[in-house]
């Protein structure tokens, strides 16, 4: 069976996170961190989200797991809202995270043995000490770590090493879905291949689904099956790998993928670099209509009285934009 023949792990409708700023006295204005996104994720699927810093995709990935309570939305998880306090104990038996930084994400106090073994104690997933231990030494050798390894501290391991060691931790819980906080963005690039391969070869041996979040699309093209593209806490497009890579659609997609190094140096000269000018507008103060008309060449009146839809254009290719039928004939 095939990742699009499967049915939908992950499914999230209109996904709103808005943070209240202080702007005075007593004076508040919300931060639209993540403005009505909605994908499906399929089981067994690597769905890729990228972006600028900033746009919102982690504030994504915490906010399905609960982490930060969705300001409006619906997180659907095999067919069922989570929506009490049982249904998110109940989803965080399936649903875990690997952190961004693991450096600060391992607890210094805690050897190996009991960061990996936290999850089973909290969700009592063991019945005694021995069981424990099997478990936890299991864990470790899923992701390259020795026995010896299971007494030592964090600080005595390579960044690598201790990404390792926060992967097991994630797994400990016999997860069926994981959110990839940027995980290889803090590690050197020979290890960021080791780490990558290793996440593939879980997923095939374990049936993982992933939500992998990166701003590095070499490493998104390589462990997705489908990428979507955030800008400003909206979603602009969404497509297969392959095809957004070979036909991206979205103005800003298009300026991503020209910043993507070829190692090809012919190619990479005959390749023309899409450079946006401005900044980013704030999260506070975003523009009216479609967030990316104030950097987009292609913007009209139209672009900034209203927020285009994000529409379905091609079988399985999403794009939210007014011009993408004129701007790509």
């Amino acid at each position: 069976m095939t990742v699009a023949e499967k049915q939908s792990l992950i499914e999230v409708k209109h996904l709103k996170e808005y943070f209240n700023i202080n702007t005075g006295m007593i004076r508040t204005k919300p931060l639209k961190a993540v403005d009505d996104v909605s994908f499906t994720i399929k089981k067994g699927e690597t769905l890729g989200l990228v972006g600028e810093s900033g746009c919102g995709k982690t504030t994504v990935g915490r906010t399905i797991l609960h982490l930060y309570k969705p300001t409006d939305g619906e997180i659907i998880y095999e067919g069922k809202r989570i929506k009490s306090r049982e249904d998110i104990k109940n989803f965080r038996k399936k649903a875990t995270m690997v952190f961004q930084d693991p450096y600060s994400s391992l607890n210094p106090r805690m050897t190996v043995s009991d960061i990996i073994g936290e999850p089973l104690d909290v969700h009592k997933l063991t019945k005694n000490k021995k069981e424990r231990m099997e478990r936890i030494l299991e864990l470790m050798s899923y992701v390259g770590l020795n026995s010896e390894h299971a007494a030592r501290y964090a600080h005595e391991f390579s960044g690598g090493q201790r990404q390792r060691i926060g992967i097991a931790r994630s797994l400990a819980v016999n997860p069926d879905f994981i959110v990839c906080d940027e995980p290889v963005s803090a590690l050197d690039v020979s290890i960021q291949a080791q780490v990558i391969n290793m996440f593939d070869e879980l997923q095939e041996k374990l049936n993982l689904t992933y939500l992998f979040i990166a701003h590095d699309l070499l490493v998104v093209r390589h462990i997705s099956n489908r990428i979507a593209v955030m800008y400003l806490g909206r979603m602009v497009e969404l497509a297969p790998a392959a095809e957004i890579y070979d036909h991206p659609l979205h103005p800003y997609s298009k300026s991503l993928l020209s910043a993507v190094p070829v190692p090809d140096p012919k190619v990479a000269r005959a390749n023309k670099r899409i450079v946006l000018t401005g900044d980013i507008p704030s999260p506070l103060n975003a523009p009216s209509g479609c967030p990316f008309r104030t950097r987009c060449k292609y913007a009209t009146a139209k672009c900034a009285e209203s927020m285009p839809e994000f529409e379905e254009v091609s079988t399985g290719h999403f794009v939210a934009c007014h011009r993408v039928g004129e701007i790509n004939d």
